[in-house]
């Protein structure tokens, strides 16, 4: 119980914190990408749906994730709380709620990564629907004219 109490909050929050990087990362990368896709450059729809969509589902996965390796730190927390006030052998109200609290703090941390993340992720996937839709219809009027 030494080592959870000692790297508890170190590790979720590293956790987190690499989530969090990974986003930003993949994110700014699908910006990039986007913003210098040229439609004409794509003769397979398949392909350009690939090209599209790489990364969406790492995105995808972290902001669904996140909130629970928030949760797994706040059972932890809860966890070691209850040992320790086992060990101590005082139920202090106060040392209770103080050690609840401080546990809330990771489920926090982990739905502060998941909403931007999932915003994110959706604003992508719209951006590749309007993307693909575009290339359907610069398809359709070459092929109509």
């Amino acid at each position: 119980m030494e080592l959870l109490s000692e790297y508890l909050d170190l590790t979720i929050f590293s956790i987190l914190g690499l989530m969090s990087f990974v986003v930003v990362w993949l994110s700014i990368e699908r910006w990039l990408f986007m913003r210098a896709l040229s439609l004409p450059d794509y003769q397979n729809f398949d392909r350009l749906t690939v090209d599209l969509t790489k990364h969406l589902t790492t995105i995808s996965s972290i902001g669904a994730n996140a909130p629970y390796v928030g949760l797994l730190g706040t059972v932890a927390g809860i966890l070691l709380t209850f040992y320790q006030i086992g060990q101590s052998g005082n139920v202090e109200v106060g040392a209770i709620m103080s050690g609840l609290a401080l546990a809330l703090k990771a489920t926090a941390l982990g739905l502060l990564v998941a909403i931007p993340t999932l915003m994110i992720y959706n604003a992508l996937s719209r951006k590749v629907e309007v993307t693909q839709a575009l290339w359907r219809a610069d398809r359709e009027t070459r092929q109509g004219s």
